[in-house]
């Protein structure tokens, strides 16, 4: 059983007879009323996001996900495809199922997979990834006395912003979360 104050980021439970995971929480208590927990919440079954606000007095079941490892081996038109390392068995997530997490994945990247009901239902991607930047402009210094940006493309067609001393073919660190530049690799 999961209080108000167990509800933190990735604590994944049961709301309205789906799994859901915490992707933002945030407590406060009101003057003389009751405690409330202001969440941003995402169905695993469908991907969807949802702002909610809970009060102090809901529980809620523990989701039983199990976690394993797989390998990402190609996308087609409408899905994505993986592999378990130990039996090779392959099975197939949506785009709406993997949401954002579809602007990093590349050929044999490693993934962890959500099971509910011993059905995959999404991913969990490592927190940075080292991505190739396929195309950027050319950056030019100039009169500039803070950071500036540019747009960049990578490898996987996810564009982002980046410093102008990123060039072409640079490999470059991503944070999955938030989708931003961290460093060079």
């Amino acid at each position: 059983m999961l209080y108000l104050t167990d509800l933190k980021p990735g604590v994944s439970f049961i709301f309205n007879n789906e799994p859901y995971q915490v992707v933002y929480s945030e407590h406060s208590k009101q003057g003389r009323g009751g405690a409330i927990m202001r969440t941003k919440i995402k169905n695993l079954l469908t991907g969807a996001m949802f702002d909610r606000t809970f009060k102090g007095n809901e529980s809620f079941d523990e989701a039983e996900i199990e976690r394993t490892k797989a390998q990402f081996l190609y996308k087609d038109s409408a899905n994505f495809f993986f592999m378990d390392p130990v039996s090779f068995d392959q099975f197939s997530l949506t785009e709406n199922q993997i949401g954002t997490n579809k602007n990093y994945l590349k050929d044999g990247l490693d993934v962890e997979i959500l099971y509910f009901q011993n059905k995959p239902i999404n991913i969990n991607l490592p927190i940075k990834l080292d991505l190739k930047v396929t195309y950027t402009e050319p950056g030019f210094r100039g009169d500039t006395q803070s950071t500036t940006y540019k747009p960049a493309t990578l490898e996987t067609g996810y564009e982002l912003q980046v410093p102008l001393f990123i060039k072409e073919g640079d490999i470059i660190k991503v944070d999955t979360r938030t989708g931003k530049y961290i460093e060079r690799a």
